[in-house]
């Protein structure tokens, strides 16, 4: 059994138990329960009760001399004892976050998430800003928000851009000006190809005993199917996103005529003051820095909306690590793990119907427009495009303003 079902196992036991037994009593259960996992076991324990590792070894001391047994001990009243600390201090959680969201890694595949500064240096910080905490207790906050400790693993695409880092600094410093000012803030990203047909999709899903879903041997595409495109749209704020499942080819206009159905259904309606769009996007693909097509269908879209539209690539070789991938995109997988894509209507639907416990919200709908691909920009075209560059990186960071 590993870590994370011992926790979610001790969790359950003690919601079962903690109803029936009084503060001492669940003392008692929970050193116990450590005591019998042994080396390891009062940090599983605390994370799965909440329960300090401290009370914890302070009862099993007690245990081991027997002193648990002495009659007439005297229990607290209900709610005494010390208040936790997010109690005492309701904005400690958010200052974490502040501090370990602008170096915010992990695999984009699983929603946890892992920061490289260590919980000493986290503490630290937090010391200096006012807050009284330790590192095991900063510790315990990263797992509430979702963070995990974790090893290196080769997700490198390619390699490192000398500013690499420094791309990152300014896209964090973007997307909080915009937020700061009521603007919205999208990440946009194609999610790979996927079959549509009785094809095995990874994953399983609860059915009766020896009654499996058949599904074809070879992944051969059908014809008639083909395959889809989900393209997707991100709003970072607000946690709601947009999908169009499209079933020609992933080309630039197919990614902007996506941007343009999610601010026509989705955008407009939460942001109706708005003015200006910020998008975080790859570096490379469809929506890439150097492709000529992905400016000029911005610059019709910023035309039909009058928004100014604001775009900040990701460097080379950090695609994975846009917002959307493993905020959105990763959901949409376990989501339809185990179920085989059978029909556009079931994709829709199943990614549609994606929720978390943060409170996701996706709309899709199917795009049978045909995206011709190799679709040439002339240099005239291009001097067209009402285009402001950033002093930073201009080839990554750009404004599309509407046209004259």
């Amino acid at each position: 059994m590993g870590t994370e079902e011992i926790i979610e196992t001790l969790r359950k036991k003690f919601e079962r138990v903690s109803g029936v037994l009084d503060e001492r009593g669940r003392r008692v259960w929970a050193a116990a329960e450590a005591e019998a996992l042994g080396f390891g076991g009062q940090s599983l324990v605390a994370r799965a009760t909440g329960v300090a590792r401290t009370t914890l070894y302070r009862e099993q001391v007690r245990q081991a001399s027997d002193q648990s047994a002495l009659p007439g001990r005297r229990l607290r009243k209900v709610g005494g004892g010390r208040k936790r600390l997010t109690e005492q201090e309701p904005a400690l959680l958010a200052a974490l976050e502040a501090l370990v969201e602008p170096t915010t890694r992990g695999d984009p595949e699983n929603p946890l998430r892992w920061t490289c500064l260590s919980t000493r240096q986290l503490a630290a910080a937090l010391n200096q800003q006012g807050h009284r905490i330790g590192r095991q207790t900063v510790a315990t906050l990263l797992d509430q928000l979702g963070y995990s400790l974790q090893g290196n693993q080769k997700t490198k695409e390619g390699s490192s851009h000398p500013d690499r880092d420094a791309q990152f600094r300014y896209i964090h410093g973007r997307v909080e000006e915009f937020q700061r000012r009521g603007q919205p803030v999208v990440s946009v990203d194609t999610k790979k190809k996927e079959l549509v047909g009785d094809f095995k999709n990874a994953g399983r899903e609860w059915r009766p005993k020896g009654d499996p879903e058949p599904v074809r041997v070879y992944d051969f595409v059908d014809k008639a199917l083909g395959k889809v495109n989900p393209y997707g749209v991100y709003d970072t704020a607000a946690n709601v996103g947009w999908v169009s499942v499209g079933v020609d080819h992933d080309t630039a206009e197919f990614a902007v005529e996506t941007l343009r159905r999610w601010w026509l259904k989705m955008g407009r309606l939460r942001y109706p003051a708005a003015t200006e769009l910020l998008v975080t996007a790859d570096g490379g693909g469809s929506n890439g820095s150097r492709v000529r097509l992905w400016k000029v269908a911005l610059q019709r879209l910023a035309d039909e909306t009058g928004l100014q539209i604001t775009v900040c690539h990701f460097p080379p070789g950090t695609s994975k690590w846009n917002k959307i991938e493993h905020r959105m995109f990763s959901h949409i997988s376990m989501n339809w793990r185990g179920k085989p894509l059978i029909s556009h209507e079931v994709i829709v639907n199943l990614i549609a119907n994606t929720t978390t416990k943060t409170g996701l919200k996706i709309e899709a709908e199917i795009d049978v427009n045909l995206y011709p691909k190799g679709l040439r920009v002339t240099d005239e075209e291009l001097e067209k495009i009402n285009i402001q560059k950033a002093d930073f990186h201009g080839d990554w960071n750009y404004t599309i303003l509407p046209s004259l």
